[in-house]
């Protein structure tokens, strides 16, 4: 199966900018977006034969995901099961036969960490205790922009972006925490070492144009997955968003 993740920055802005020419061109099984940027009844994309879910934010223009998958899922759930930390349209799980696919768009803790807290020591620990609860089941795949660039060597100048949103000591502590509960990285599974690979570039100063990025979108798997993986990839080639997509090729 070919996975696809894409953080489109707004997805009808995106679709001006090549997406459908991506997507067919990728072709994949399913594919999860985060920060669409539109509730439900603007959705006007067609898709044919294909199953889309939407789980739109409460406030109009923010946040959201959506699934597009070749498949039809088994069933279908949004958000955590939590209703207060359920209204901006973070998360999508589809349940396949072999696996749960969820896709994820983190709460960023903003320019003056205003939402560090309510992350990391609210959001952080019940969306792991959520996905360890899918896995009393079956694996997990889990794909979105987490908003973390884990180690140094996943962005660019780590020194100068110390307590800056993405990458202060809490938020890294948290993405451990998620890994070592049975989690694996796909992109460092297969390239431990890279460097200067990235998946968001801010808009400031030609960042992308000189690569100065982070690397915060992520496909992780269950740790039973991990005899099923084949390949990882970050598509920086492709552009139309802020972020790129990543890319995650597993047999089942």
């Amino acid at each position: 199966m070919k996975l696809i993740s894409w953080n489109v920055n707004g997805l009808r802005a995106c679709m001006k900018k090549g997406f459908m020419d991506f997507y067919n061109e990728v072709d994949p099984d399913v594919i999860g977006l985060q920060e669409i940027k539109m509730q439900e009844h603007q959705w006007e994309f067609e898709f044919p034969g294909k199953f889309v879910y939407i789980n739109a934010a409460e406030r109009p223009g923010y946040s959201g995901t959506a699934v597009i998958s070749k498949i039809e899922p088994l069933s279908v759930k949004y958000g955590i099961g939590i209703p207060e930390h359920d209204d901006e349209g973070r998360v999508i799980t589809c349940e396949f036969e072999d696996f749960f696919f969820v896709t994820c768009y983190t709460p960023n803790s903003k320019r003056g960490l205003e939402r560090l807290e309510y992350r990391t020591t609210v959001w952080e620990k019940l969306f792991r205790e959520y996905l360890k609860s899918l896995e009393e089941s079956k694996p997990v795949v889990l794909c979105g922009d987490l908003n973390v660039a884990h180690k140094e060597i996943d962005l660019k100048n780590p020194d100068t972006n110390r307590r800056n949103a993405g990458f202060t000591d809490e938020e890294r502590t948290e993405m451990t925490k998620l890994l070592d509960s049975g989690f694996i990285d796909t992109f460092r599974y297969f390239y431990p070492d890279a460097i200067d690979r990235y998946s968001w570039w801010s808009y400031f100063a030609k960042s992308r144009d000189r690569n100065v990025g982070w690397r915060i979108d992520y496909f992780l798997v269950s740790e039973a997955l991990k005899d099923n993986l084949v390949s990882a990839d970050i598509l920086d080639q492709v552009m139309g968003s802020d972020h790129c997509p990543v890319e995650l090729n597993i047999k089942f």
